[in-house]
C-alpha cells in the first residue's frame, strides 16, 4: 500500500519513507530520518536527528523521537536513534539521541512497549520485549535487558542496568544494576524476591526457577557472595545456564562504580 501524508503533517523532503507508512496530522519528519514499512504515526508526532526506524512500530500523540540529548556537554554532533520492529510508543514517550561520551547511538529493540510519558534518555540501550509503565524515566547510559518490566514512574540512575526477566515495581528508585530474574522494589530498589510469575510465563522449567530460586537466597539472605554461591550450586548440581548469566551480570555490577557495572568513569570524572 502506498504511504498515507495527513496534509497538516510536515515532511521533509529527504527523509526516507518505506511503503505503506501512515503519518497523521499536525506530524514533523526531519531531513535524516528513515522510517519504516508499515510504521503508523498518530497525530502531533516529531522524528527529528538522525533516527532510523524500523517496521510496523505505533506512534502515539505527542511522542517526540530522536531530540538533542539532555546533557550540557552536548555541541550538535550528529548521533543517532535506531529503533527496530513493532514497538509502541503510547502518548508523550520521548527518546534522545546518543552523545559522544558514549556510542554516540541511543537504541531500542523490537516488540518493546512504552507506556504515556515514558522517557529513554541519550545512549540508552533498550533491548527486545521490554515494557515501561506510565512515567518511567531512564537516566543516561541506561541498559535494560529483554523481557524486563518497570512499572510506573520507576527513575532509573545514569548506567543502571536492569537484567533479563527482572520486574521494577513502580516508584522503585534504581540506584544499582537489578540481577536478571529478579523482582526488586524499595528506595532505593532491592532484589526482594524471584521474578517467578514472568519466569513461568516465558517457560522456564521448574528446575530452573527452584535453582534461581536458591541462588537467590544464598545472595540476598544468606549473603554468601558470588564465589561461595557458585561452590555450593555446582556441589548441589544446580549451576545451569541461567545461574551463569546471573553471576556473570552480579560480577560485572561488582567491577563497575557504585554497583552500576556500566559505569567505568574514574572517580576524578
Amino acid at each position: 500500500m502506498p504511504t498515507i501524508i495527513a496534509h497538516t503533517a510536515v515532511v521533509d523532503p529527504r527523509a526516507e519513507l518505506d511503503e505503506d507508512v501512515r503519518i497523521g496530522h499536525h506530524c514533523v519528519i526531519g531531513p535524516y530520518v528513515r522510517v519504516g514499512r508499515g510504521t503508523r504515526l498518530e497525530n502531533g508526532v516529531t522524528l527529528t536527528g538522525h533516527t532510523t526506524i524500523g517496521r510496523d512500530n505505533r506512534f502515539f500523540p505527542g511522542c517526540v523521537i530522536g531530540g538533542d540529548p539532555q546533557d550540557l556537554s552536548y555541541q550538535g554532533s550528529p548521533t543517532q536513534v535506531t529503533i527496530g520492529d513493532s514497538n509502541v510508543f503510547r502518548e508523550c514517550v520521548t527518546v534522545n539521541r546518543g552523545t559522544e561520551k558514549d556510542q554516540g547511538v541511543t537504541s531500542v529493540g523490537s516488540q518493546c512497549y512504552f507506556m504515556a510519558n515514558s522517557h529513554v534518555a541519550h545512549d540508552c540501550i533498550i533491548e527486545d520485549r521490554v515494557i515501561t509503565a506510565n512515567n518511567v524515566m531512564l537516566g543516561g547510559h541506561v541498559r535494560v535487558e529483554h523481557d524486563a518490566t518497570l512499572s510506573g514512574g520507576v527513575a532509573v540512575h545514569h548506567f543502571a542496568s536492569i537484567g533479563c526477566y527482572s520486574f521494577v515495581s513502580g516508584l522503585s528508585r534504581v540506584l544499582q544494576d537489578v540481577p536478571p530474574y529478579m523482582l526488586a522494589e524499595g528506595f532505593p530498589a532491592r532484589p526482594r524476591c524471584v521474578n517467578v510469575v514472568a519466569l513461568k510465563r516465558k517457560n522456564f522449567t521448574t528446575a530452573a526457577i527452584r535453582a534461581i530460586s536458591e541462588a537467590h537466597k544464598l545472595l540476598y539472605r544468606s549473603k554468601v557472595g558470588v564465589k561461595h554461591a557458585k561452590e555450593i550450586l555446582e556441589a548441589e548440581g544446580n549451576l545451569i545456564r541461567e545461574l551463569e548469566v546471573l553471576f556473570a551480570f552480579i560480577e560485572n555490577s561488582q567491577d563497575g562504580r557504585h554497583g552500576r557495572g556500566r559505569d567505568r568513569r574514574s572517580a576524578a570524572a
